[in-house]
């Protein structure tokens, strides 16, 4: 594999394109949002200078980064000549499902299309293009420059080839991919959410304030970031997404999202990405402040 395109420049998006492009690959980062694109590559020239200023790479690795890059605003033009193409757009179904049939016809049938989902069926998702052997997900997880997991889920029609080729892959670019299989929130987020949402509870329920209970999960059990603090920096409309996937998919109360945390998207308070969550980064992106409504 030589040419990898990347579809949405957001958070996921931009650190996947700069995984890629920094191992060398020609990447072709895809947004309809020429803004967004802008911004995704200014995320990146940043990303980089970091990198740079710790060491961990040269001022020479970072220009070859930045010119592995293309952008486009137009899938179709976007997806040409492309080995592989990731989808990173926002975690909800019906967005996904449409640039699927449209990679499905824009795309040769030899090329593999992963999906960034974090919850949602890849069966689901292979159903709707011709030879849904070659759908799988490659769920990256954020900061992707820096962490070191991937999981990669097989959907029910996935080939032995194409995970292979896509485990192999993910080991080039310095991650170490576990395969899972098809089921909603998968590992990661079958585990993490429930542990997320019960925390929500817990402060909903006045057990303990926002500040207690990060600091027990931090200093009892080791966590680097309380649960709260950790909705704050995945967005809370993300994790009630995921929730609701779950829920839809197990119908088991267990998964049930948290009233607080459905009350909290509704009003807008969705964490890092809106600045207030349970935290309030109107001051600093570190979450120090308890948001005045916890207090």
């Amino acid at each position: 594999m030589k040419v990898i395109a990347v579809i949405g420049a957001g958070t996921m998006g931009n650190g996947i394109a700069h995984t890629f492009a920094q191992s060398g690959f020609t990447v072709k980062l895809i947004d309809l949002s020429e803004k967004s694109l802008d911004k995704g590559m200014a995320t990146i020239a940043a990303n980089l200078d970091r990198m740079v200023t710790k060491g961990t790479i040269t001022q020479e690795d970072k220009a070859k980064t930045i010119t592995n890059i293309i952008t486009y605003t137009d899938i179709k033009d976007g997806v040409v000549g492309a080995d592989l193409v990731v989808e990173a757009a926002t975690e909800n179904i019906e967005l996904k499902l449409s640039i699927f049939k449209q990679l499905n016809d824009a795309c040769s049938h030899n090329t593999i299309l992963a999906t960034n989902t974090s919850s949602i069926s890849i069966t689901q998702i292979g159903a709707v293009v011709a030879h849904p052997e070659r759908v799988i997900g490659m769920h990256f997880m954020n900061p992707v420059p820096i962490m070191k997991l991937v999981e990669i889920i097989r959907g029910y029609n996935t080939s032995d080839v194409v995970t292979k080729t896509i485990m192999a892959l993910s080991e080039k670019l310095g991650k170490t991919p576990v395969e899972v299989n098809d089921y909603p929130g998968f590992v990661a987020n079958r585990i993490l959410m429930p542990m997320i949402n019960e925390a929500i509870e817990t402060l909903y329920n006045k057990v303990a304030g926002v500040y207690e209970i990060d600091t027990v999960m931090k200093l009892g059990m080791g966590h680097p970031m309380g649960p709260l603090q950790l909705a704050d920096f995945i967005g809370l409309d993300v994790c009630l997404a995921i929730l609701n996937v779950m829920y839809d998919g197990f119908k088991n109360p267990k998964y049930a999202p948290c009233p607080l945390l459905v009350n909290m998207v509704r009003a807008g308070k969705l964490g890092v990405k809106s600045g207030e969550g349970f935290y309030d980064y109107s001051e600093s992106k570190k979450a120090e402040k308890i948001s005045k409504q916890f207090i």
